[in-house]
């Protein structure tokens, strides 16, 4: 059902096909399509009634998608990018890892003119959805290549480190998953930031954020409070980033059909 009804949203939204435009524009659909937002929202609340767990998932294919070619913050969203007509497997290197360090992050972002801080913003986006085991188990088991029960990453907070290695048993586990945001996993709120600055990120890329001066003093201040604040930044970067390579008039094409080219 969740799915169906996502399809549904997409195909609607892709159907409505405009006149070609150079710019991207909050507008862009009001003369072909004007209730386009309305039935896209009204879908997307049936989908996540159904399966809340497909927040997570939504909100990181936007990400991926921006960077390749919900009880939370809105904001305005320019409308009218096209689809490409090509989709290429090895450009996926250009998004980040859950493996990276700060360095090889920061240089990942600069490369889409993203900064530091849309990086600590929308890391934040871990606060809903949950991971594979073998996205970050490497933390747990053989972090050094030791080979023994002892040899895990030091910077992992040891309680959340144990709790882990309950639910992901060996570096083999390829079927678990794991709440990213223990406790509020379906709720967009600053407890990423809480267990962040515990040293209780999930990933490396989440721990990486306590290396810098400046993400940690984010991450710090947003553990504390400031809610509204951090949904301010974080609807910021997400325009930010939804302006990263965009295809707009003739360089792509809006699709009838989602999943296949014109």
């Amino acid at each position: 059902m969740a799915s169906r009804a996502i399809s549904l949203a997409l195909l609607v939204a892709a159907a409505a096909v405009a006149s070609a435009s150079a710019q991207l524009d909050e507008k862009f659909y009001s003369q072909t399509c004007p209730s386009v937002e309305a039935v896209v929202r009204r879908e997307m609340v049936r989908a996540l009634s159904a399966a809340p767990s497909l927040a997570g998932p939504l909100l990181r294919m936007h990400f991926h998608d921006c960077f390749v070619r919900s009880k939370g913050p809105f904001w305005a969203v320019p409308l009218g990018r096209r689809d490409g007509r090509v989709s290429i497997s090895n450009e996926t290197n250009q998004l980040p890892p859950p493996t990276a360090n700060f360095t090889v992050l920061t240089q990942l972002f600069a490369a889409k003119n993203l900064d530091i801080k849309d990086l600590v913003v929308l890391s934040a986006g871990h606060t809903i959805g949950t991971s594979h085991c073998f996205s970050f188990s490497d933390r747990l088991y053989n972090f050094t290549g030791m080979d023994n029960v002892h040899d895990v990453d030091p910077t992992l907070e040891v309680q959340y480190m144990a709790r882990l290695r309950s639910k992901c048993p060996s570096l083999d586990d390829n079927t678990t998953v794991v709440e990213m945001d223990p406790g509020s996993f379906r709720t967009f709120d600053l407890g990423y930031f809480k267990h962040v600055a515990k040293r209780r990120g999930l990933f490396h890329s989440d721990g990486a954020l306590l290396t810098n001066s400046f993400t940690r003093a984010y991450v710090q201040r947003h553990a504390a409070g400031f809610q509204e604040e951090f949904f301010a930044d974080f609807a910021a970067s997400m325009v930010k980033m939804g302006n990263v390579d965009v295809l707009t008039g003739a360089q792509g094409e809006i699709r009838k059909k989602c999943s296949v080219v014109n």
